[in-house]
C-alpha cells in the first residue's frame, strides 16, 4: 500500500525508474549468487565415486559442514530472486505510457504530392525482349 502511494506520486516519475533499477541490481546479483553456490555445493554422487577411489569427497567447507550453509545461502538467494521476479513483472506492467514499442517508434506517413503532368516528359518503359526458345510454361 505504501509502495504503491509512494509510486503514483506524479512528481516523482524518477523514483519509479531508479527503484526499478536497485531492484534489476539484485535480482542480478541473486542470480549470480544461486548459480555461485550451486556450483559449490557438493553433489549427492560424490560420495559413491569416492566410496570406489575416484577422488576426494570433500568439498570447500569440509565433508558435513558445507550441506547446510551453502543450502541455507542458496535458499535465500531463490527466495530473493524470485521476489525480484515477480515485483520486476508487476513494475513492467504498470508502466505509464504508450502501450506499444512500435507504435511509440513508427513515424507518421508523409504526402508525397505528384509532379503536374506538363513538367514530365512522357517516355514509355522499355520492353523486355521475348525470346523465341523460352520455355512456354515460365512467365515473363
Amino acid at each position: 500500500m505504501l509502495v504503491k502511494r509512494w509510486l503514483s506520486n506524479p512528481c516523482c516519475k524518477s523514483r519509479k525508474n531508479t527503484m526499478e533499477k536497485i531492484i534489476l541490481v539484485v535480482h542480478i546479483l541473486a542470480a549470480a549468487a544461486v548459480i555461485g553456490l550451486v556450483l559449490l555445493q557438493h553433489g549427492k554422487g560424490a560420495d559413491m565415486g569416492a566410496a570406489f577411489g575416484s577422488g576426494a569427497s570433500g568439498s570447500l567447507f569440509g565433508v558435513s559442514g558445507s550441506s547446510n550453509v551453502l543450502s541455507k545461502l542458496t535458499a535465500v538467494f531463490v527466495a530473493i530472486f524470485f521476489v525480484t521476479s515477480l515485483t520486476l513483472a508487476f513494475l513492467a506492467s504498470h508502466r505509464t505510457g504508450n502501450g506499444s514499442v512500435v507504435k511509440a517508434t513508427t513515424a507518421p506517413a508523409t504526402q508525397v504530392s505528384p509532379l503536374p503532368a506538363a513538367d514530365t516528359p512522357s517516355v514509355p518503359a522499355p520492353q523486355a525482349p521475348v525470346k523465341e526458345n523460352a520455355a512456354k510454361d515460365i512467365p515473363n
